[in-house]
């Protein structure tokens, strides 16, 4: 053999791979609406799933297309996890298709005989012929992408043609003979090679599809070629996980890294029988008998099809395990946080406006958060739900970080400012992020007065949970007005918090009476008594804190105020403010007639 049939040789390959990217191409680009509704149906059963997968992937002929589109309808959201995993392995069930459609070499057919024309040397050029006059002549009725698929399923046998005919000048020289002896005689070597070929092809197909054409030299055995073909499996499915990864979802990377698994289950069981059934003398008929073209498609589809029937089963495992291997990604609330804290960088402490501007976008985010909590922490009263404790517990985890990083970038702040304006605005942040991180933790101690009674199973009368809603819509009305105080740095807003606060102070006194007498007559217990009056007692810790806010807006905007603060308070609450006086009565007047 010389140069020139090594140069054969490897042009016989280059065509077999263009070939097989031609029609695998044309295949999907005419095919993808389909496979890709076909896919979005697949959410009832992983049987279904699995005939999904085998079917897509024996018509585009490629398992890394069918896996890396299920890869992608999983992190848009378009099916679950779950349902993709039978995908998967239907996937590597349908790519042993090629290599059956590839055992086309070994047809022995006569002159005369019909079979003659599915002969490759038949197929092959008559293909050819008819993709290239249909892309010439367009006028015959066949699409361009169906023109390109037959050329290159022309191409794809023409290589493989090639390849034999090189083959077959190779055998002459030992070397092949040479290289699968050391493969029989060291599995781990066949299975390295195999896996490591199919990684760089990225292609299994076309992997089995060249250990096909090696084996027309009749040199090649069961013995020497198994551990290869387990090897293909796994270097095939790591370029699958790899694509699977790039920018994907923590659910896409999960689908390929399934795939991984599956494969390297596969290669254990197959290893494993294979090794038990020879011990056992099972396998003498064919362990060195020469194995060709056919006899490789026949062990591809039996390895593959016999492992996806055994492991189909262990799906939920495989799921449990990429979940536990590739944790969850922040959701995008969670990433809308993290780009907050990162904005507060000590590079802005020249310009401190836009310092003081990336506090203030934290501490408004912070309010946001706890407030929220807050009501998510009142409905767990009256509807106990773990998520939502899960979701206050962590919000309440993402205030404190917060609290702490605003306040050491105050810290850091305050030795590069000279402006008063300035000065009167960190004051100010410096009160709301203690207030802010109180309102959390009150909402924290209303979930966990919630969690007592689930566990407690305590439940308070109709009446109280009358009086419960009824506070709880006074104090979404204060909530709200301390919102625009703080967002709008409003003095309007926060004039009206004080006397909506008072209106709070005076029904939760009446509700104090009312629960008492309650208890008195026995239509409540004892235990929902207590949980319903520290329920109170946290309602008028939020509306301090409410008020508090208020207060420290109004310092901010009216600075000659600042140390007369308590005592404007003060004045406010002995009725010396007409307009404080007017709004206190309406809105007492509006909340307590719902009382009734």
């Amino acid at each position: 053999m010389d140069i020139f049939d090594i140069i054969s040789l490897f042009g016989g390959l280059a065509m077999f791979l263009y070939g097989m990217r031609l029609m695998g191409n044309g295949l999907k680009e005419s095919s993808s609406g389909t496979l890709k509704k076909a896919l979005e149906k697949v959410t009832r059963t992983p049987f279904t799933a699995f005939l999904m997968g085998v079917g897509m992937t024996a018509i585009i002929q490629s398992s890394t297309a069918t896996i890396v589109i299920t890869a992608g309808l999983v992190g848009a959201g378009v099916i679950s996890l779950k349902s993709s995993l039978g995908i998967v392995i239907g996937a590597n069930v349908g790519t042993t298709v090629t290599g059956q459609i590839i055992r086309l070499l070994d047809l022995n057919a006569s002159g005369t005989s019909f079979l003659e024309l599915f002969k490759p040397s038949t197929l092959a050029p008559l293909a050819l012929i008819i993709g290239v006059v249909a892309i010439m002549n367009t006028k015959i009725g066949i699409s361009e992408k169906a023109a390109q698929i037959i050329i290159g399923f022309g191409i794809l046998f023409s290589g493989l043609m090639k390849m034999t005919e090189a083959v077959g000048k190779l055998t002459e020289t030992g070397i092949i003979e040479s290289l699968f002896k050391m493969m029989g005689d060291n599995p781990v070597l066949g299975y390295l090679v195999g896996a490591g070929v199919a990684f760089v092809l990225q292609s299994s197909s076309a992997t089995i599809g060249i250990l096909q054409a090696f084996s027309t030299s009749g040199q090649m055995h069961f013995s020497e070629i198994y551990a290869v073909l387990v090897g293909i499996y796994l270097g095939d499915c790591v370029t699958t996980a790899i694509v699977c990864n790039i920018g994907a979802k923590p659910d896409a990377k999960r689908v390929g890294l399934v795939n991984i698994l599956f494969n390297l289950s596969e290669t254990v069981l197959i290893l494993t029988a294979v090794t038990i059934a020879h011990s056992l003398s099972l396998l003498d008929r064919i362990w060195d008998s020469a194995i060709r073209s056919g006899g490789i498609a026949n062990t591809n589809t039996i390895f593959n099809l016999s492992c996806a029937i055994l492991l189909l089963p262990m799906l939920g495992i495989y799921e449990r395990i990429s979940r536990k291997l590739i944790k969850d990604e922040p959701s995008d609330e969670e990433e809308a946080h993290s780009e907050k804290l990162d904005a507060l960088n000590p590079v802005f402490f020249s310009t401190p406006a836009i310092a003081f501007n990336a506090c203030y976008e934290v501490l408004l985010e912070m309010y946001q958060l706890a407030r929220k909590n807050v009501f998510r922490a009142f409905e767990l009263i009256s509807n106990y739900d773990p998520e939502k404790v899960k979701k206050i517990d962590r919000d309440e985890k993402i205030i404190d970080l917060m609290a702490d990083k605003v306040n050491n970038y105050l810290i850091q702040i305050s030795a590069h400012i000279t402006s008063k304006s300035h000065v009167e605005i960190m004051n100010h942040y410096y009160t709301v992020i203690g207030e802010f991180e109180h309102l959390g933790d009150k909402a924290t101690n209303i979930c966990e007065i919630a969690e007592f009674m689930h566990k407690e199973n305590i439940t308070f009368s109709e009446k109280a949970t009358k009086e419960i809603n009824v506070l709880r819509e006074l104090l979404t009305t204060v909530l709200d007005y301390t919102d625009i105080t703080f967002r709008k740095c409003n003095l309007e807003a926060a004039r009206h918090i004080e006397p909506l606060e008072e209106v709070v102070d005076d029904m939760v006194a009446l509700l104090k009476d009312n629960h008492m007498e309650r208890l008195r007559t026995g239509e409540c217990s004892v235990f929902s008594g207590t949980e319903f009056l520290n329920l109170l007692a946290e309602v008028e810790h939020i509306s301090d804190v409410c008020s508090h806010v208020g207060l420290a807006t109004v310092a901010r905007v009216t600075p000659e105020m600042k140390h007369q603060i308590h005592n404007y308070q003060s004045d406010l609450h002995s009725g010396n403010d007409a307009e404080f006086n007017k709004e206190y009565k309406e809105a007492k007047e509006r909340y307590f007639r719902l009382l009734v």
